[in-house]
């Protein structure tokens, strides 16, 4: 049985995972407009990750005896100063998550709720993978600076990777 104090932990992680996918949504939509179309479909696909993590999160909570709580999700920032600072407002809120799962991991160890642990236990390997994928596109920004064939090549470079993210997941594999 979950505890009360974990129980609310992840109904907060739950609401963490949904701010994200908005962001992300944001983020997508302000690089469509700005004519990064493989960007926005990277963006898209990260949105939607989100919410599966959220879901997975709100499913576990109720079928450990739980009650999943539906969150509120205020606007996220809907503008930004250029192609870089979208990619650095990302890699700091993967950061967040990632902090947030340790918490979460520091308390089921705690209450030696095994489970709970164990479940954590794939967030805790995607964050590592999150936060590496990104530090490897801003490390590739820094090199391109403003340069618009730089921002080119990246931008179809992300297309890419959300057409075999979206290709795997249609065959019934995660490409997380």
């Amino acid at each position: 049985m979950l505890s009360k104090e974990l129980e609310s932990a992840l109904n907060d992680q739950v609401a963490m995972e949904a701010r994200a996918s908005a962001s992300y949504l944001a983020m997508a939509s302000w690089m469509e407009g700005e004519g990064f179309d493989g960007t926005a479909q990277f963006l898209y696909a990260q949105s939607d990750e989100e919410r599966m993590h959220m879901l997975k999160l709100f499913h576990y909570i109720n079928e450990v005896g739980g009650f999943a709580l539906s969150p509120a999700v205020l606007a996220p920032s809907t503008t930004f100063n250029s192609y870089k600072e979208v990619f650095d407002k990302i890699l700091n809120q993967e950061q967040q998550v990632t902090a947030a799962i340790n918490r979460l991991m520091d308390l089921a160890t705690k209450e030696a709720d095994h489970t709970t642990a164990n479940f954590l236990q794939w967030y805790v390997s995607e964050q590592r993978e999150e936060e590496a994928q990104f530090n490897t596109i801003i490390n590739k920004l820094k090199i391109i600076g403003n340069d618009g064939s730089g921002l080119y090549l990246i931008d179809r470079d992300l297309a890419g990777m959300a057409a075999a993210a979206a290709k795997a997941s249609s065959k019934g594999f995660s490409a997380e």
